[in-house]
């Protein structure tokens, strides 16, 4: 009984929200509907359809090129022995402090000069620059858990240490890598700054952005907004809610050492 009122809490807004997306549109000033309606969120159309597409588009290839190049160097930094490596990984966590607001016009003009401004490709990469810290962290906290007899073991039967990763402690870091996947993908999927600011075909907006210019200059769908807001949240409320323990294990990987 004690957690309901914290649970109703944090879950208000959310019910508030679904609540406001059911609301018929012509009943937004009353303090409560007469009847629910799904009008607002049959009225999204195709154009926020293409919008998720994008977003899934962007979230999965930054998601999966952050896994590509952070496991590997997780793995080189927590087993691999070279001059360096705790200022590789520290330099890499000091590249997710900078204020994002503060990197929108060196990456615009960097964008533009490699042509890929206005493009999904032009998203993956700036976003993998700030996921791939949090990427690192995760994943060398990970790999330093794991004993170091099974590195030895690898080496003296003759594994590389590419061989090593790929056979023996990739398969291992599977809880890891799925969190990390989750983690990234959610910030990905809610990312705005960037979308806005790289991305001006309407045809290419991802969801954060589509809900932002939902808005007209004489009209304000509130309805229509907190449809698609729901519908954005929802799939990353269900992930997060199926999988929250391995986040959580994932978060303090490497917190607690014997």
């Amino acid at each position: 009984m004690k957690r309901a009122p914290v649970l109703l809490f944090f879950l208000g807004p959310l019910l508030w929200q679904l609540l406001t997306s059911l609301w018929p549109e012509a009943e937004l000033t009353r303090p409560l509907p007469r009847s629910l309606t799904l009008a607002n969120y049959a009225g999204l159309g195709g154009s926020f359809a293409r919008a998720a597409l994008n977003s899934l588009l962007v979230a999965a290839g930054t998601t999966a090129l952050c896994l590509a190049a952070g496991a590997y160097a997780a793995f080189a930094i927590a087993r691999l022995q070279f001059r360096g490596r705790s200022l590789l990984l520290g330099a890499s966590l000091a590249i997710s402090m900078f204020p994002p607001i503060a990197t929108v016009s060196p990456l615009y003009l960097l964008l533009r000069a490699a042509g890929l401004r206005d493009s999904l490709a032009g998203l993956v990469l700036p976003y993998s620059t700030f996921a791939l810290p949090l990427t690192l962290w995760l994943l060398t906290s990970y790999f330093r858990e794991l004993p170091d007899d099974l590195f030895r073991a690898a080496r003296v039967d003759g594994c590389t240490p590419w061989q090593a990763f790929v056979h023996v402690f990739l398969p291992l870091a599977t809880p890891a890598l799925a969190t990390t996947a989750i983690l990234v993908f959610i910030f990905s999927w809610n990312e705005l700054l960037y979308a806005l600011a790289f991305v001006s075909t309407p045809a290419k907006r991802t969801i954060p952005v589509a809900i932002a210019l939902f808005a007209g200059e004489h009209l304000e769908p509130w309805g229509q907004i907190a449809a698609a807001s729901v519908t954005a949240t929802l799939p990353l409320a269900l992930l997060t809610f199926l999988f929250q323990r391995r986040i959580v294990r994932g978060l303090t990987a490497g917190a607690v050492r014997e």
